[in-house]
């Protein structure tokens, strides 16, 4: 197979699943995220709303960094279907990763009704960027981690650096 008949990527990458743990960090017990979120590992969404105790009892004494990883990659790959279902512009690996970063972080529906989408099936890959960058707020708040990973993710996306 030569690289242009190289299939599409589907999956998030190793080094993609890297990038998102740095950015989420592991956190072995229930913890409410910045958006008020029952939450878990690298991320992992439990329930909407605050922790109250009705959590499944799996989660309840907390979790390994294994148990976690396994949740971040089953988490990933719904972030990455999202993006496979929703691109229909080929990309590359690292694009392909930045945007799974993305999804896992805001979640599908909001990418599928995004000007960001919207801009990506038009083919106007320069607006990428600029439009990660507006997803910075958790409410009405501009929170500095978010900042700094869109910045990561736009610069992955155009750059394919994953540092």
């Amino acid at each position: 197979m030569s690289v242009h008949e190289q299939q599409a990527p589907t999956h998030l990458s190793n080094e993609g699943a890297r990038f998102i743990g740095r950015f989420e960090g592991f956190r072995s017990h229930l913890y409410n995220d910045a958006a008020g979120h029952c939450t878990i590992g690298y991320g992992h969404l439990v329930h909407l709303g605050n922790c109250n105790g009705s959590e499944p009892v799996e989660f309840r004494h907390g979790i390994t960094e294994q148990q976690a990883e396994e949740l971040l990659r089953r988490d990933a790959q719904t972030a990455a279907d999202a993006v496979t279902r929703s691109v229909h512009v080929r990309l590359n690996q690292q694009q392909f990763d930045a945007l799974v970063s993305f999804v896992y972080n805001l979640g599908a529906g909001a990418f599928e009704s995004s000007t960001l989408l919207r801009d990506i099936n038009a083919h106007d890959l320069a607006a990428v960027p600029g439009q990660l960058e507006e997803w910075v707020h958790a409410g009405e708040q501009v929170l500095a981690g978010l900042v700094t990973r869109r910045r990561a993710e736009a610069r992955l996306f155009t750059t394919g650096h994953y540092n």
